[in-house]
């Protein structure tokens, strides 16, 4: 069998993405955040791109047009006769920008901040031990093992090496000694020692024992009884089977359960790294006489124009031939920042459509809260709009919206329905919010299970299964009925 190469002609139709419409997709599903810094960079390496308040009037665009290639009939007309120069008079170019100036500007030097008062990042649970460490009066050895123990902590503050890790790690070194057991004992023993209470502990029962310690708790004491001998039971909340074993009454324990639900399960949390995030909305909507106002937030967005220098040189430099690298960089440039333009309109354009019709679609929510939430699913804006989910799906994501009501995710719009018996679908989030609220009025003594739960919800209409309350209840973050059981 022979191979043989052959050229063949095939005709055939596929979508192609332009770069106008790749970069208008882009900066459609970014955040507010996202688009100032992309727009940032964009008046940097743009030279043709300028910030300004003025807007051009129509025949400016149609020049800026013009200038990209698409120019009509009447405008190359226009530019043959104009006339051409051989070079550019730079120095007039840039002159207009010093107009009004009567000498060279001067600049004040400004003295440079103490470095002392320079902003850090805040220290975190590491740092903080390793201070308490630096001024403690040990000796190299002992600080070198209690170094380590600290670089093993997780950011919650416990340990996640076993002593015979931690000694091992000192036969790293050919060299040197290998740690001893005792000496890690008494390492281990001196960090636990240091503030927070309860850090450096492999499990949760060591660390609360040892903030009973930092407290003065008696040893004999039944808070320390029930955590070193019962504490399984107590976890599984069989305090009657507690009871039992320390031959106390039920009542005896109430306090015995409050202090331990005082002490800190997580002894690093004070010093968590994590920082609080603000969140800027995208769309403000505001009641005015009886009627919702869409009001797109562009506080910290640069208003974009073209530099008029640069299409007053693209115009005078069109018929010289000795300028085409110039007039092909410029024209370039120059429908860069059209197209960015233009596609920061599209978005604006966009996300107001989508939130008129979240706001036409939702209005029972708005007038009357969360309980008449509908269901609604991204092809129901889709439809109302006349574009694609995906479209609908990359406006909504990350973007907020603040109303009458409070400040939302525009995602918080779109949830699935459930049945009901008799008038439309619910929405899920406002069977949530029913579970929530029958959570919150149960008896604390006899809570209500999940079973009992859907039964509730079923004799008002709503058909959901079990398992669909259970993780309803579970992405609320409440326990089950056996956790949330007090006996007291």
């Amino acid at each position: 069998m022979a191979l043989e190469q052959k050229l063949t002609l095939k005709l055939a139709q596929k979508l192609v993405m332009t770069p106008s419409l790749q970069q208008a997709i882009k900066l459609l599903q970014m955040t507010r955040m996202e688009l100032q810094t992309v727009v940032a960079e964009e008046l940097v390496e743009n030279p043709v791109l300028e910030e300004g308040d003025e807007t051009f009037e129509s025949e400016d665009g149609e020049e800026a047009a013009e200038a990209t290639g698409d120019e009509t009939p009447a405008a190359e007309k226009e530019m043959d006769h104009q006339e051409s120069m051989d070079d550019i008079d730079l120095a007039a170019y840039f002159n207009d920008y010093l107009e009004g100036s009567t000498g060279p500007p001067t600049f004040e030097p400004r003295a440079a901040p103490p470095l002392e008062n320079t902003l850090t990042r805040e220290p975190d649970l590491y740092d903080h031990l390793l201070w308490q460490l630096h001024m403690t009066d040990v000796s190299d050895r002992q600080r070198e093992i209690a170094e380590l123990i600290i670089g093993n902590l997780d950011p919650d503050g416990f340990l996640v090496a076993t002593r015979e890790e931690i000694q091992e790690m000192g036969r790293q070194e050919p060299a040197a000694e290998p740690y001893t057991e005792a000496e890690v004992e008494a390492a281990l023993d001196l960090v636990q020692s240091l503030d927070p209470p309860g850090v450096a502990c492999h499990d949760l029962k060591e660390s609360l024992l040892h903030q009973l310690d930092a407290l003065d708790e008696p040893e004999e004491s039944l808070t320390r009884k029930v955590i070193d001998e019962a504490w399984d039971l107590f976890l599984r909340r069989q305090f009657q089977t507690i009871a039992k074993q320390f031959g106390v009454k039920l009542a005896e324990l109430e306090p015995v359960v409050d202090r331990i639900r005082a002490l800190e399960l997580r002894p690093g949390r004070k010093f968590s790294s994590e920082r609080t995030h603000y969140i800027e909305p995208d769309v403000y909507i505001t009641k005015v006489s009886g009627k919702y106002v869409i009001l797109l937030n562009d506080d910290g967005m640069p208003r974009l124009r073209i530099s008029n220098a640069y299409r007053n040189m693209l115009r005078q430099i069109a018929n010289n031939r000795h300028q085409t690298d110039a007039r092909q960089f410029i024209k370039e440039k120059l429908r860069s920042a059209i197209w960015l333009i233009k596609s920061l309109d599209q978005r604006q354009r966009t996300i107001y459509k989508v939130a008129d019709s979240i706001v036409r679609q939702q209005r029972g929510f708005f007038e009357k809260g969360i309980d008449y939430l509908r269901p609604m699913v991204l092809r129901d804006v889709a439809d109302d709009i006349g574009m694609h989910e995906s479209t609908v799906s990359r406006v909504v994501s990350n973007k907020y919206m603040h109303t009458p009501r409070g400040l939302y995710p525009m995602k918080f719009f779109f949830h699935s329905g459930i049945d009901r018996e008799y008038g439309a679908d619910i929405s899920s989030l406002t069977v949530k919010r029913k579970i929530q609220q029958l959570i919150q009025e149960e008896d604390p003594k006899r809570p209500l299970s999940d079973s009992e739960l859907t039964r509730v919800l079923q004799r008002e209409g709503i058909n959901i299964a079990r398992r669909t309350v259970a993780k309803y209840r579970d992405e609320l973050r409440i326990p089950s009925s056996t956790n949330r059981k007090q006996i007291f």
